[in-house]
């Protein structure tokens, strides 16, 4: 990448956005870290793949799946770099040392099971496991995208929850995903719509799991905990049960809202969107029905 070729934040007009409500009713904060779809002329240059491959790994739409929270009274961040750039997902420096030109900082995490799939902070991979780059990039290349655009993404996130908890004294996280289909395996008894994790009960509070799922549930849904997908750093990261501050990934089935293979939105997304503001809004109403100090009993 030549340095007339932006690859930090003035790549990105602008790198997050944070939908606001008109007032902040209820105890919930949204983030779509994975539905970025800006891809900036000198990643693409330097991707051996082209612009519809790289979008395998994006949780393409998920933003406008859950639009409606905003409406509800709560705040929607989402980003505008695409996951295959940049992975928010992730710990602040989870590195493959095989990707890069120089030597990484010390400090770097290298040798996680993340890193080893390729699916660390700056991918090395997208979703369907092809090679993202043509060579390696220098070092220079991550440190500025963790430091200009990873950095500020999570304190702006932290500052959200940490408002919210000012504000209703406590904070609900949904972390909002999409998984691909074939992740589910072939075996139709394996297939699920919705995949809600909490860390296996570690970094949310159980009776908001439950109000998600047996709504989810009577709407006709296939709902799983936990696996294949538990939640990631984020749900890790934020979920504090005994600060008040809980958090829960929810991953969707893209079969339910779009063609996979071309992205483009099918019939069901109108349907699916009404679905989850529908259990949003009664999750939220059960939530703020009950005092902050039960909540943190139970």
């Amino acid at each position: 990448m030549s340095p007339s070729q932006p690859d930090g934040p003035e790549a990105f007009d602008p790198p997050f956005v944070v939908d606001e409500p008109a007032q902040h009713t209820i105890p919930f904060v949204f983030n779509a870290p994975h539905s970025g779809a800006h891809y900036p002329a000198s990643f693409l240059a330097a991707s051996r793949l082209d612009a519809l491959a790289l979008r395998r790994s994006e949780d393409a739409h998920v933003d406008r799946l859950f639009a409606s929270v905003v409406g509800l009274g709560a705040p929607l961040m989402r980003a505008n770099f695409p996951r295959a750039y940049l992975d928010v997902n992730r710990e602040p420096y989870e590195l493959d040392p095989r990707m890069f030109a120089g030597r990484l900082p010390s400090f770097a995490n290298t040798r996680s099971m993340r890193v080893a799939g390729g699916l660390g902070t700056v991918p090395r991979i997208v979703a369907d496991g092809q090679e993202i780059y043509r060579e390696r990039l220098p070092v220079d290349v991550a440190v500025q995208r963790i430091e200009t655009l990873y950095k500020p993404y999570h304190r702006t996130l932290r500052g959200l929850i940490h408002r919210t908890a000012r504000t209703f004294g406590r904070t609900f996280l949904i972390d909002c995903h999409s998984m691909p289909s074939s992740s589910l395996g072939r075996d139709e008894s394996a297939q699920a719509d919705f995949v809600l994790g909490d860390r296996f009960g570690t970094a949310c509070l159980p009776s908001l799991v439950e109000g998600v799922e047996s709504r989810l549930r009577g709407l006709g849904y296939k709902v799983v905990r936990n696996k294949p997908y538990a939640g990631g750093f984020i749900t890790e990261h934020y979920g504090e049960p005994g600060l008040g501050r809980h958090a829960l990934q929810i991953e969707i089935n893209r079969a339910l809202y779009m063609n996979e293979q071309s992205l483009a939105l099918t019939a069901g997304f109108a349907t699916l969107a009404e679905h989850l503001a529908k259990v949003i809004a009664d999750v939220a109403a059960e939530t703020v029905e009950v005092p902050p100090h039960r909540i943190a009993a139970e």
